[in-house]
């Protein structure tokens, strides 16, 4: 045996002089023995184990994903909602403010016709007194008129040298001022 061990230790020293180990094809078996063992394993683990959880986690995810975008999708519905309902009120709140400044202008006209109404029965009033007025101040006028012009008319003829007679002056005076 001491041959056959020298031997080996002549071929393994032979081997690591010719390069790496893992390329000697002695130990290829042993090799692709335990390769098939780790990846066996490594397979087992990542199936029982890694795999599941990365699925669930996947699913996990998927699902609040989905329900996510579930409510997302309600809260847009919801908004589209508020925001016509937004709308109506505020095309309501219009027309209502529309009939509401219609209603305060037909108040305002109303009063004012009243107050125009007023006014121009007062003007009415005031411009009848005042026509009274000049009617009486006419007539004074005309009789101051009629009064001067025979006092005139009587001066004069007495200063022509005639005589006057305030029957004839007063028929004269009258007949021009009618015309």
């Amino acid at each position: 045996m001491s041959t056959t061990t020298t031997e080996v230790a002549g071929a393994a020293h032979d081997a690591a002089k010719a390069g790496m180990p893992q390329l000697d094809i002695a130990t290829f078996p042993n090799q692709i023995f335990w390769l098939l063992v780790t990846l066996v394993t490594i397979y087992l683990i990542l199936s029982r184990v890694a795999l599941p959880r990365i699925g669930g986690t996947l699913a996990n995810r998927k699902g609040t994903i989905t329900a996510d975008l579930a409510a997302a999708e309600e809260l847009k519905q919801k908004a589209v909602a508020a925001e016509a309902a937004y709308n109506e009120a505020l095309t309501n709140a219009r027309s209502e403010a529309a009939k509401i400044i219609a209603a305060a202008k037909a108040d305002i006209q109303a009063d004012l016709n009243k107050a125009i109404a007023s006014a121009d029965a007062e003007i009415a009033a005031k411009a009848a007194e005042s026509a009274g007025r000049i009617d009486e101040i006419r007539a004074g006028a005309m009789a101051a008129v009629e009064t001067v012009a025979k006092d005139t008319a009587a001066e004069l003829v007495g200063a022509l040298g005639g005589t006057a007679d305030a029957s004839a002056i007063s028929a004269a005076v009258t007949a021009r001022l009618k015309g």
